[in-house]
């Protein structure tokens, strides 16, 4: 018997609590909505590491940056790693992507039989300033705040341009699908949205008044823990003191307009494949590569492992998903590839069994600690999150850990780490983590790779004059560089 087609839908920057079916007070996201409705969703889902590159990376392979060495958006997904893609179409799938995979090269075998409109990496280079994080000497961006501060508002841009080619594209793609064939097929549908800037059309801002819509948790200084490494993050990035909830509000709508966007989008794809009577043997997936802070603890965007930015939608529906359900169990996107290699009627290889995910398929229930990692820019050694229960712990080299009990406290405002009643939970996790690898090695090698590669590409002098890349843009259009400012 045929197994089920897939139709994977992926998004940019979309925060786990930014839907409708989440809970979120104002956030208008019925596509994503009917999906849930149809299907579960996963409620505690997590990015394997927060930045665009690493984690699609991790998707794509099922395996953490530890693992693979796809570090930062730098030192990129190349082909080298088996994906469950390959698996795919090595067992005689149809396997396409449509849009962006931040990958290093259409020229790599990433495991598709055709990429259309690929988005990879600028020139198989990339971020190459977050080669840097290891040094001194790391740059400031100071592009990152202005694209929050000034670029929220009311406009377009060439992102939301090629998300409609996007969709578009993978609506020709579904429409030469020979409906009497024997062969399954697996669809990858990557959107750029909602990715900044948060440059919306008026008729989808005037859908949320300013003053409507939630503060940020822990925006202001004096209402968050501090941390010595999240105090680095937002001096590398050039973050300044949050002062105004009126502009934070401003920015909070502008990014729902542009998840609603993206929301449209994802039903225009759906529309058709029902139209084309493609669904009912077809299982749909959709997730987000990392999370938006938009604000809370004083940060925009990722590259941290506080819950806004780890923290990812994850809805799944179809043929052997379980109806309106929502799984409170912390899952991974490492489990991904075997629940869609599984999904597929496949049974795992040996060297596929020594993935650390579970195929979501199981139903078994059994909930085991949830990893993540990362290693790029603002980060000066290498952080690690483990979540087992409600339990949370982020471990920094050379920088204090911290706990959070995520039932007590969902905005991670109370940090448990020095509280001597929680001293055995937090030497608990520390083990526990150690079973998942060494963070000091882990860290090091990190920063031997993004060395060697700051080599290559001419050295840390090189990469400062090259100036900074604020966002890839999409295929076809010239790149927005910031001059590089040298952190003191």
């Amino acid at each position: 018997m045929k197994p089920p087609n897939l139709l994977f839908f992926m998004s940019d920057n979309h925060a786990r609590g930014m839907m409708g079916c989440s809970g979120h007070p104002r956030v208008r996201t019925p596509v994503l909505d009917s999906i849930a409705a149809s299907g579960t969703r996963y409620s505690s889902a997590y990015t394997a590491s927060p930045l665009c590159c690493p984690a699609r990376a991790s998707l794509a392979t099922g395996r953490f940056p530890h693992e693979t060495g796809y570090w930062d958006n730098a030192i990129v997904y190349d082909g080298r790693v088996p994906t469950w893609m390959h698996r795919l179409r090595d067992a005689g799938a149809d396997v396409a992507s449509v849009g962006k995979l931040h990958f290093r090269s259409t020229e790599d075998d990433n495991g598709f039989t055709e990429e259309l409109a690929p988005m990879h990496i600028l020139g198989g280079k990339g971020g190459v300033s977050m080669l840097l994080r290891w040094s001194d000497e790391e740059p400031v961006n100071r592009g990152q705040w202005e694209l929050y501060m000034e670029q929220s508002g009311v406009g377009t841009t060439h992102y939301q341009d090629y998300d409609r080619e996007i969709s578009r594209l993978a609506i020709d793609w579904l429409r030469r699908r020979p409906h009497a064939s024997d062969r399954p097929w697996a669809l990858f549908v990557s959107y750029v949205s909602s990715h900044p800037p948060f440059t919306v059309p008026h008729e989808l801002l005037d859908i949320y008044p300013a003053e409507d819509m939630p503060l940020p948790p822990s925006f202001a200084p004096e209402e968050r823990p501090e941390h010595p490494s999240l105090a680095h993050l937002r001096r590398i990035m050039g973050f300044k003191a949050m002062t105004d909830p009126g502009v934070l509000r401003h920015i909070a709508a502008c990014y729902a307009a542009l998840v609603t966007h993206l929301d449209h989008q994802i039903g225009t794809v759906l529309n058709a494949a029902g139209t084309l009577g493609l669904l009912q043997d077809t299982r749909i997936v959709y997730t987000s590569d990392h999370g938006e802070a938009l604000g809370a603890h004083g940060l925009f965007g990722k590259a941290n492992l506080l819950e806004p930015s780890a923290g990812v939608p994850l809805l799944m529906s179809g043929p052997g998903v379980r109806r309106g359900h929502v799984e409170h169990r912390p899952v991974s996107h490492v489990d991904l590839y075997p629940t869609i290699v599984s999904g597929m009627g496949l049974e795992l290889s040996a060297d596929e069994a020594t993935l650390q995910g579970r195929s979501l398929l199981d139903g078994d229930g059994h909930s085991s600690p949830v990893f993540a990692e990362y290693h790029a820019a603002g980060s000066r050694r290498g952080g690690f999150m483990l979540r087992e229960a409600n339990l949370k712990l982020i471990h920094y080299v050379d920088e204090p850990s911290q706990l959070f009990d995520l039932a007590k406290d969902p905005d991670e405002t109370v940090d448990l780490a020095g509280d001597i009643a929680h001293a055995e939970a937090l030497a608990t996790l520390e083990r526990r983590l150690l079973e998942r690898c060494h963070p000091r090695e882990v860290d090091e090698r990190a920063r031997a790779d993004q060395q060697a590669k700051a080599a290559h590409w001419g050295g840390n002098d090189a990469i400062r004059r090259e100036g900074l890349l604020v966002y890839t843009p999409p295929p076809g259009i010239e790149p927005q560089m910031q001059a590089s400012t040298v952190a003191t």
